[in-house]
């Protein structure tokens, strides 16, 4: 069976998408590069546990509790928890503790824990309490509008909303999408040629580095270990 995943974009700009999923008779999977920080809910052997996971600066194999329910919120670029610095959780993640089925503790109250169906009134929530704040300066440039201040503080801007240099997160971005078009059969080549990579080396480098894969495994995807560009591991 394997990894079964389900997602679904939002209409919050708070969010990237939500997720959830179920592990079945897999040991480890290729946890691939994601620019994105999340909040992650999953039951395994009747106990529940929640952590914030930080974003991923390159392709890791990584272990998969069997038989586990995973349930995500995967936060739009520039979003942070100002009282945990994502630039502090690159590549980790920070345990919140007390978490059951029904309840958790977050930065002093009690809280609901959320289902896949009402993530956004529980980030509204976050939002309302100042828990979650955006930097607009990340989604105006990444959206192709250059604010006034300068390359120096753009770049001190980026790292402190997202943990990533703007460059790294165009890359790693570049590189799912490569990913994406490689799994639906689009032929190298024409991959390097749509996304603006060199040459096939390029391409070959990039996706070694952010998704673990060389372009022949992911069009043979039954040849190594699962991946999937909505799934991100929990410690």
């Amino acid at each position: 069976m394997g990894l079964v995943v389900e997602s679904r974009p939002s209409e919050l700009p708070y969010i990237e998408r939500v997720w959830r999923s179920r592990s079945d008779d897999v040991g480890r999977m290729m946890s691939v590069a994601t620019a994105h920080w999340e909040l992650v809910f999953w039951e395994h052997q009747g106990g529940v546990q929640a952590a914030v996971l930080g974003p991923e600066a390159q392709a890791s194999l990584a272990p998969v509790p069997d038989d586990a329910v995973f349930f995500g919120i995967s936060f739009a670029l520039g979003t942070s928890m100002p009282h945990i610095p994502v630039s502090r959780l690159v590549g980790g993640n920070a345990a919140i503790p007390d978490v059951t089925r029904r309840s958790l503790w977050l930065k002093g109250s009690a809280w609901h824990v959320p289902d896949y169906d009402n993530a956004e009134a529980f980030v509204r929530r976050m939002v309302r309490e100042g828990i979650v704040d955006v930097d607009p300066v990340v989604p105006a440039v990444l959206g192709g509008r250059g604010p006034e201040v300068s390359e120096r503080t753009l770049q001190r801007r980026f790292v402190a909303a997202t943990g990533l240099t703007q460059g790294a997160i165009r890359q790693i971005h570049r590189a799912r999408q490569a990913a994406v078009l490689i799994q639906e059969g689009l032929p190298a080549q024409e991959v390097v040629h749509r996304l603006g990579y060199f040459d096939q080396p390029h391409l070959a480098r990039s996706l070694k580095r952010y998704v673990g894969r060389t372009a022949t495994q992911l069009s043979a995807p039954d040849e190594a270990e699962p991946l999937s560009l909505l799934y991100k591991t929990c410690p």
